[in-house]
């Protein structure tokens, strides 16, 4: 259920977000280029920090007359456009700015097979108030390198429930002036004659969509209607310049769900005959053989749907045929992810988008749904016989650092699969998007042939965390995340993709780290997990992690802060007061409120900080105790503060809402008194970074408004000057959770995004390559392996490593290749990781310490077929 988190996470978020400044009016009937600001003061280098992924890919689009132009679509986090050459995704909405930040929800994407350069999005994230703006739908001539814009007199829902069905959006194959949306919330279809330049509604079409998923929803989130879902053309019934006469239309109505015109639109009936008691979440259509393919669910998605059919309907002659997988009753998912072959007419492939457990489901049929073939099967229960292999070396952490037991299998093949696409130019491609990636293959022909077809992430260039904090340690890891969803990850190289996220706990969000600033090897995380716990401690820079105790009440991560020294912590949790201790034992804070922000100063290890609802307090004695000081400070927003490195007492403060106290705020007698920065309208994070040369106060980083104008603006000067370091293409919509510099690359920045993972930023004058870990140190070990049962398809191992050098290890690492297809299924004492034949092990935070001439053991459970023999290529290395 991790990417339902993330989701939840994203749109809690947006509540802090209505501070931000509304969009102006709007209205269907004129489009307009965005104003231009200020060029950028200085200039900068802009990229990802490597994670490849993160969040869910409800929609993938390719072009039907062009080979290898292909776009997907995320729900919080923009679109993108497939590079064939380096096959990579190119980022299309990073000039999305603040003020329109829902527009990088993307509810629907079409790509025009008349003219391939033109591509469209209908954007906007929530329908209800959590985004304050109306939808828009962009259109493009250069493949989204550039947009043009209309606003909508209403918004979309890129976020919502049932963003996984559709297209909502879609061109008309012989008239490409013409397009239609399918719109939320009752406000029936839309549609365009000039090319996405103006709409009107089409009045005559019958049904606006009234399906909630949850009537009793008082946010307006899971209440709100579905409205239209999907748009399919018939392109046997046009030629080109003529519109298409007949369409088909998916409604948010169960027993309504199918609508059809036969006269281009003029007039439009309820497609006779069709099922009911579901919700079509696609409608593909296979002109060659005249059958439209409808994949039903019980629920919207993405997350739920308990049952679901498949259903066929003949064209040419009304007749409905209900041709699913697998009986309704034996169902326990809804059915999307809907594809056929275009090179090979009568194959069609549909996923199970909600079977969370074991696994997603994709089924294939050769002959127009007549019979099917599953992804994989049991051989007897709770084995499982696979027609793919998975590769997820290029994405390792997409294992979660899982070993369960069968039938559950480490890397998934996926979860909220709603969109599946083969390559309408190759039969042998074929992409699909889940919660947390895009996954491919290049050889689905062998699901046919008796072969097994290998699926790899196909994701590389797709960044799609939400970044909730960001900590750029002096030493170690040039950076140490926390992202919703999958938790953050400790960055040794900002180019490549972590091995793992945290583990030992894994959260599902992580809401707050910290560091000792003087003591970096020394971190602690705080985040969400059922059933707890919620904080985490590492010793070792976040390679290795412990889990703390919790005092009673906790519900969720909250902040948490590490003293100067990492002599003792403050955790500020959801569910109860603020808390001081150790990790293992906490006591009760006094003179601070519940909820309150908390940080530490960063040279006095006694000293901590807090922040609630205009007031700042502090405390001298490590945590028991805090004094209100300053007041006057913003009452309503958000509001983050941090202590600036060596300097004691130093503190900067941002944050706020338009409609009351906002900005910038500095003190430097431990929070005794803040003066303004008169010079800064509005500000919501603060970082710090390496001083620039001949400079001494480290430089100053945030995300604020300045001069009318919004953008990530840095000072070298202690905030007496600031200049705009982004531009006009480089804006990523909402980037108010967090912001560092890097202390040992003057210039750099790493900025959070809520959608579009961390970027990180490098002037011309930043010099010097990403800081990293040293290589860890190979040394003299032992390894035993011992196969100590083995049975009829499985066995089970034993591992022993000995340090046979005169140094003590501080953690260790094996490594090893099964050469007859022998698959670890659980492990204990060591987090054990398979791909392919290629396995590893890895220390636990318990037995990391070996000294010389010590041992560590671990063991686990295995499968094999044929023979067992020991491992090949055993190699040992330790830390």
């Amino acid at each position: 259920m991790r990417a339902r988190r993330h989701r939840l996470a994203g749109f809690a978020l947006a509540v802090g977000l209505l501070a931000a400044a509304a969009p102006p009016a709007a209205h269907a009937a004129r489009a307009d280029v965005p104003a231009s600001a200020p060029a950028a003061a200085d200039t900068y280098t802009w990229k990802n920090v490597r994670i490849d992924g993160g969040g869910f890919v409800p929609g993938i689009v390719f072009n039907r007359t062009e080979k290898n132009l292909a776009y997907a679509r995320t729900d919080i986090g923009g679109a993108y456009r497939w590079e064939q050459a380096t096959k990579t995704w190119t980022p299309l909405l990073d000039s999305v700015g603040w003020d329109h930040w829902g527009h990088t929800g993307v509810i629907g994407l079409a790509s025009d097979s008349v003219d391939p350069d033109r591509v469209y999005a209908a954007v906007g994230t929530y329908t209800n108030d959590w985004d304050p703006g109306n939808g828009a739908v962009l259109r493009s001539a250069d493949r989204g390198a550039t947009w043009r814009k209309t606003d909508l007199p209403f918004k979309l829902g890129g976020n919502m429930p049932g963003r996984g069905m559709g297209e909502r959006l879609a061109i008309d194959p012989h008239r490409n002036s013409v397009l239609y949306l399918g719109a939320p919330s009752g406000k029936g279809l839309w549609r365009s004659t000039d090319a996405g330049v103006t709409w009107s509604q089409v009045t005559a079409f019958p049904n606006p969509g009234d399906y909630q998923q949850d009537p009793t929803d008082t946010s307006g989130y899971n209440s709100d209607r579905q409205g239209i879902v999907w748009v399919t053309f018939d392109e046997s019934t046009g030629s080109a310049g003529a519109a298409t006469r007949t369409i088909y239309v998916g409604v948010g109505d169960k027993e309504n769900a199918v609508y059809r015109s036969t006269d281009a639109g003029a007039t439009w009936t309820r497609l006779p005959g069709q099922p009911t008691g579901h919700l079509a979440h696609k409608g593909v259509l296979d002109a060659r053989n005249g059958y439209l393919y409808l994949a039903y669910s019980d629920t919207a998605g993405p997350y739920d749907g308990g049952k679901g059919q498949v259903w066929r309907y003949t064209t040419a002659t009304g007749e409905w045929k209900n041709i699913s997988p697998v009986a309704e009753a034996d169902t326990h998912h809804g059915f999307s992810g809907l594809t056929v072959d275009r090179q090979k007419p009568g194959t069609v492939m549909v996923s199970a988008y909600s079977s969370w457990w074991p696994d997603t489901q994709i089924f294939r049929s050769t002959d127009s749904g007549a019979s099917w073939t599953k992804a994989w099967d049991y051989s007897s229960y709770p084995n499982r016989v696979n027609r793919y292999t998975m590769d997820v070396s290029s994405a390792p952490w997409l294992t979660w650092g899982g070993n369960p037991a069968p039938p559950e299998q480490s890397p998934k093949l996926g979860w909220m699969t709603e969109a599946l696409e083969i390559d309408p130019f190759d039969s042998d491609r074929m992409m699909y998007g889940t919660g947390a990636t895009v996954y491919g293959t290049e050889n689905l022909g062998q699901w046919d042939s008796g072969g097994t077809f290998t699926i790899k992430p196909m994701v590389q260039g797709l960044e799609e965390t939400a970044v909730n904090d960001l900590a750029s340690p002096p030493s170690g890891a040039p950076l140490l995340s926390a992202l919703g969803d999958i938790g953050g990850f400790r960055h040794t190289d900002l180019t490549r993709v972590p091995s793992m996220m945290y583990t030992s706990p894994n959260f599902t969000s992580t809401t707050s780290l910290d560091y000792a600033e003087t003591n970096p090897n020394t971190v602690v995380r705080a985040g969400h997990l059922d059933g707890g716990p919620r904080i985490a401690f590492s010793t070792d820079n976040g390679v290795n992690w412990s889990a703390g105790q919790e005092p009673s009440g906790v519900t969720g991560g909250g902040t948490v802060a590490a003293a100067a020294d990492g002599s003792r912590f403050v955790w500020s949790p959801d569910g109860t007061g603020v808390q001081t201790g150790t990790g293992s034992a906490w006591t009760a804070s006094t003179g601070i409120p519940a909820g309150a922000v908390v940080e530490s100063d960063r040279v006095d290890p006694k000293r901590f900080y807090g922040f609630k609802a205009g007031t700042f307090y502090v405390s001298t004695d490590g945590g028991a105790s805090f004094t209100a000081r300053a007041t006057g400070l913003p009452a309503k927003g958000n509001v983050r503060f941090k202590a600036v490195p060596g300097r004691a007492g130093d503190l900067w403060l941002a944050g706020g809402a338009a409609d009351g106290t906002y900005g910038l705020w500095h003190s430097t007698d431990a929070g005794t008194t803040f003066t303004r920065v008169g010079s800064i309208e509005q500000a919501d994070t603060i970082g710090f970074g390496k001083a620039a040369p001949g400079a001494t106060y480290p430089a100053l980083y945030t995300s604020a408004k300045i001069g009318g104008v919004r953008g990530i603006f840095r000072s070298t000067d202690a905030g007496a000057t600031w200049v705009r370091i982004n531009d006009e293409a480089h804006q990523w919509g909402w980037t108010g959770a967090a912001i560092t510099g890097d202390p040992r690359v003057y210039g750099r920045v790493y900025i959070a995004t809520n959608g579009r993972g961390i970027i990180y930023g490098d002037t011309a004058g930043s010099g010097g390559d990403t800081p990293t870990d040293p290589p860890p140190t190979t040394r003299t070990c032992k390894v035993a392996y011992k196969i100590t049962g083995q049975w009829q398809g499985g066995f089970q191992a034993d591992v022993t490593v000995t340090n046979t050098g005169s140094s003590a290890w501080n953690g260790w690492r094996l490594a090893w290749t099964f050469p007859h297809g022998q698959s670890v299924d659980q492990a204990w004492n060591a987090t054990v990781t398979q791909t392919a034949a290629q396995v590893t092990a890895t220390n636990l935070s318990y037995n990391a310490s070996v000294p010389p001439g010590g041992s560590v053991s671990f063991g686990f459970n295995g499968t094999w077929s044929g023979t067992n023999p020991a491992p090949t290529g055993l190699s040992c290395t330790t830390g």
